[in-house]
């Protein structure tokens, strides 16, 4: 199926063996459904969490699987590959999980990261805020301190998993003199008073995803769910978070554009012009090539960049960007070509070129626009060529 072979161990193809599985079996059958009545996929997200698909990266003393990042790409990419919104409902329970495992205490661990292993916990990062997007220290939710701990108040909007998860990793500011410095982070139940949720939004793509606005009305708060147990660490737990996730969007995208290239070549062999299938000319042939060329690099970047992780480097940051801004673009690319390849059948809800085109674009603009990315990068490039 792919261009190239990587040097997959025998669990992490075991494992992509039985995603594909349950994506074919169980997802790809529902996918319309879910899309058609943006619909959260509670049950799709049982199954994963039977196959201890929550476990990935997380350490087996809390109850994972003890694997790394690699094996959350590969875990994403299958699922995304039939649907892009089951993806991100699966995938943004880790976006919420990373700042626990990479920054909570002993005891936040012990007590948050079992049931998120086991699925038991879906979890939800709320970052984004109508003047807080890509500029992520613009945050004014605050967490004032008080006797008892602190009281939040604030909202977050286009929220992932928000009103379906259970747990909730929240960025506020709890010293606004500090600027960045200042901003602190969370951890806040569902059923914790005063939080409550707002507008669920009606989205181009990722429909089968929730995305709802998050409000704090004097959210009492207990000392004990400061993240780290210390303010300060909002910001750099964001930006590390984001590092560890961005490879996981970029798989995403990935599992997207293979697809629609599947998708648009089996159409090819079927669909007869001028006396022949479509898959005998050259204009068509050479679109399938560029489709199935960029594809195969995004995923030698995505790989590389989650072996990065996963081996320890830390300066990732720019890599990840790079992976996540040219993996995303290219998704948006091939399904455009896809439908293009389908022709008006392609623009038809009976095919799913459509579906991919629609749920490709969000992976350009989430966990940081492409414009951000590129920020990243250029100034990573003139950071080691200066002077």
């Amino acid at each position: 199926m792919f261009l190239l072979d990587y040097p997959l161990t025998e669990d992490q193809t075991m494992l992509r063996e039985l995603v594909r599985q349950i994506a074919e079996e169980k997802i790809a059958p529902q996918a319309r459904e879910l899309d058609e009545q943006e619909a959260f996929p509670t049950e799709i997200m049982k199954i994963l969490a039977q196959s201890d698909l929550f476990g990935l990266c997380i350490p087996e003393q809390y109850g994972g699987m003890g694997s790394g990042l690699m094996e959350l790409c590969i875990a994403t990419e299958e699922v995304s590959r039939v649907c892009g919104g089951v993806a991100a409902s699966y995938a943004a329970s880790f976006l919420g999980m990373f700042p626990i495992l990479l920054f909570g205490t002993e005891e936040q661990k012990q007590k948050y990261l079992p049931d998120i292993a086991s699925g038991k916990t879906i979890t939800a990062f709320a970052l984004t805020e109508p003047e807080a997007g890509s500029d992520a220290s613009a945050v004014t939710t605050v967490a004032r301190k008080t006797d008892g701990g602190y009281l939040l108040n604030g909202t977050k909007h286009f929220i992932t998993n928000g009103g379906d998860a259970d747990l909730y990793t929240v960025i506020a500011v709890t010293d606004k003199k500090k600027g960045p410095r200042g901003l602190s982070a969370f951890i806040l139940e569902k059923d914790t008073g005063g939080f409550t949720f707002g507008k669920k939004e009606e989205k181009l793509g990722i429909r089968a995803s929730s995305t709802r606005e998050l409000v704090f009305n004097d959210v009492r708060v207990p000392p004990e769910s400061l993240l780290g147990g210390r303010e300060g660490l909002g910001f750099i737990a964001t930006m590390k978070t984001f590092d560890q996730s961005r490879p996981g969007v970029a798989a995403q995208a990935v599992g997207i554009a293979q697809g629609a290239l599947e998708c648009a070549a089996r159409y090819t062999h079927t669909r007869i012009q001028f006396g022949k299938p479509i898959s005998s000319f050259q204009g068509i042939q050479w679109m399938l090539a560029d489709m199935a060329t960029k594809t195969e690099a995004s995923r030698s970047m995505v790989y590389h960049v989650a072996g990065m992780v996963d081996r320890g480097i830390k300066n990732v940051g720019p890599a990840s960007a790079a992976a996540k801004m040219f993996a995303s673009d290219t998704a948006m690319e091939v399904a455009t070509n896809a439908v293009q390849i389908l022709g008006g059948y392609g623009y038809m809800r009976d095919y799913p070129a459509e579906k991919f085109m629609r749920d490709a674009k969000i992976t350009q603009i989430y966990e940081g626009t492409n414009q951000i990315q590129k920020n990243i990068v250029a100034l990573n490039v003139l950071k080691q060529y200066h002077g």
